[in-house]
């Protein structure tokens, strides 16, 4: 499937499980995202999305938002959103 990079990791929060992604581009609630690295090789359909602890249902270039991962991953990894 084609991917778009639209941004990359800056945090990783272990408890609870989220990472803080800095957006290139535009992220919706729904969309499905590919989040590669050295060590990371990860898809997951984005479920919830926050802003400074608030709830979104889209994300634009320039923010730093916040989005549950199932597994740790690591700051530098990029996020691909899977086009389709």
């Amino acid at each position: 499937m084609p991917e778009v990079e639209i941004g990359k990791v800056t945090d990783f929060f272990a408890k609870p499980v989220v990472a803080g992604v800095e957006l290139s581009g535009v992220l919706k609630i729904g969309d499905k995202i590919h989040i590669k690295g050295s060590t990371t090789d990860m898809e997951l359909a984005i479920e919830s999305m926050q802003i400074d602890r608030v709830d979104i249902t889209e994300g634009k270039s320039g923010d730093l938002v916040g989005i549950k991962v199932p597994d740790r991953i690591r700051r530098g990894d990029k996020v691909y959103k899977v086009t389709e």
